[in-house]
């Protein structure tokens, strides 16, 4: 098996340089950086674990996490996932710092540079599919500090890879249980968070191109959006709703879902809808229960919390990368049988 010390001697290079370049630890001259890696790569080197582990825990390693600041309970599992891997790194000397900001681009760019001035190695994130957001992973990308996405990804940007729903296929899922749930002409309304975030616009996207396959007697009416507001999502629903009575289905792309029920039960028409909605809460089983929603998918948001975690410390630690770009969570169908 190859060393470090085998590597520098044919790289002509120190040890310490070596250690820099395979455990990604300082600067080192990028055509230098590259020669050491082509022979690692060469010799099959892979490092000591029990090393790696030690070297960590010298290190002091820092994580930063970056999730919306929102009513959707979703988010609170997420943070759970989070805050139960930062229990299990902290054994390895490895802090977690988490800020959660609102959906609004310059609240989470501010946050990234607050996780910059507090010296993260490595950043998880649920992005806005914004160009500064984009160009800013890539500078994080340049300086050295990984970036992963979960919940939600962004186009076109070096970030190390995502963790998270494959949200077309659940958006497809979404419709086909509308399919099997209802008959005739089905009018269908959407409730989603916002057209900034990826996410979102995957799910209609799937949940759209599934409806074209059906032979057109299904039929999106509308689209509102309600920023993942509970109040902003009753208000929607409720005016969607009066202004188009001939709509006999829902589909709650987004966060909202406690405000949008609450709509759909005020105006008299809970169990006359057909409405998908997505996370197993205590709310959403509350409407299950109440003859309100027809389903929800759910999507693991503790494994979203904390497996980037996981793909962060391993690749600041070994070098390794993700054995996988995209890691999808389960789709997960609830009804009131099995909720």
């Amino acid at each position: 098996m190859a060393t470090i010390k085998e590597i520098a001697a044919l790289a002509g290079v120190s040890r310490g340089t070596v250690d820099r370049v395979l455990n990604n630890r300082g600067s080192v001259n990028s055509a230098t950086a590259e020669k050491i890696n082509e022979i690692a790569k060469a010799l099959d080197y892979k490092p000591n674990k029990a090393g790696l582990v030690l070297a960590a825990q010298k290190r002091k390693l820092k994580l930063g996490v970056i999730l919306f600041s929102t009513d959707n309970p979703f988010f609170a599992d997420v943070l759970k996932g989070v805050r139960e891997k930062a229990e299990d790194l902290a054994g390895y000397n490895c802090t977690v710092l988490v800020k959660q900001v609102p959906i609004n681009v310059d609240a989470q760019l501010n946050a990234i540079d607050e996780l910059i001035r507090e010296e993260v190695n490595g950043i998880a994130l649920a992005p806005h599919n914004d160009d500064r957001i984009r160009i800013r992973i890539n500078e994080l990308d340049e300086q050295g500090i990984p970036v992963v996405t979960l919940n939600t990804d962004i186009e076109n940007s070096r970030r190390l890879a995502y963790v998270g729903s494959n949200y077309t296929k659940s958006g497809a899922t979404a419709a086909g249980l509308m399919r099997r749930m209802t008959h005739d002409i089905v009018n269908i309304g959407i409730i989603t968070g916002s057209s900034e975030i990826l996410c979102h616009t995957e799910r209609i996207a799937g949940f759209a191109e599934t409806l074209r396959l059906t032979g057109g007697h299904m039929r999106i009416v509308s689209i509102v959006e309600a920023q993942d507001d509970e109040i902003e999502s009753y208000e929607q629903t409720s005016r969607l709703l009066k202004e188009h009575p001939e709509i006999n289905a829902l589909f709650f792309a987004a966060g909202g879902v406690y405000g949008g029920c609450r709509a759909i039960t005020s105006l008299g028409l809970a169990g006359k809808l057909c409405v998908i909605a997505f996370d197993k809460a205590d709310t959403t089983e509350h409407f299950l229960q109440q003859g309100v929603l027809s389903a929800v998918i759910c999507q693991q948001p503790r494994i979203q919390g904390g497996r980037p975690l996981d793909l962060l410390f391993a690749y600041l630690t070994s070098g390794e990368l993700p054995e996988k770009e995209y890691n999808y969570t389960a789709v997960d169908i609830r009804i009131l049988e099995n909720i």
